[in-house]
């Protein structure tokens, strides 16, 4: 019976070990510190994951991005010192935020210029539209009308009868 409890902990261990092993443990001085970093690696995209923050990125580089960060909080280095550090060494794109600048002008204005070009494109296509308006008939054409009218007429009045 102790042999199966032992086997029964062993074989739990080694299935849920690894989920808690790799989870980061940082001490901090403050909450304030905790909240800082908390805030920090939320901020940042990690450069090999693409789209994911720091915070969320499993990726090895992502993990050494927290430890750096970690550190520079520790040693109450400024919110923006620790970004300076970040941008110079990964440049804009660890930023969820980039600044504005001539090479990320596509970026933050792009969506709005897509949206303007396509109004404006709408508008051109819809006044462009040729509008047919209807014209007089000559004598001819109103002859045929009435005749068929009244054959109509008559073929609605033979129905009915």
């Amino acid at each position: 019976m102790m042999m199966i409890r032992l086997f029964a902990l062993v074989l739990l261990a080694s299935v849920f070990g690894p989920v808690f092993a790799d989870i980061d443990a940082y001490p901090f001085d403050s909450l304030a510190q905790e909240q800082r970093f908390r805030t920090l690696v939320e901020e940042f995209r990690c450069p090999k994951c693409q789209n994911q923050n720091l915070a969320d990125s499993n990726a090895p580089l992502a993990k050494d991005l927290r430890q750096i960060i970690y550190s520079k909080v520790k040693a109450n280095e400024s919110d923006q010192a620790i970004a300076s550090f970040l941008q110079d060494r990964y440049g804009d794109f660890v930023l969820y935020r980039p600044p504005v600048k001539s090479s990320t002008l596509l970026l933050w204005f792009g969506p709005e210029l897509a949206l303007l070009t396509a109004i404006t494109v709408l508008i051109w296509r819809w006044r462009r539209r040729a509008v047919v308006l209807p014209t007089a008939l000559s004598d001819a054409e109103q002859a045929r009308l009435q005749a068929l009218l009244q054959e109509g007429a008559d073929v609605r009045k033979g129905k009915s009868e």
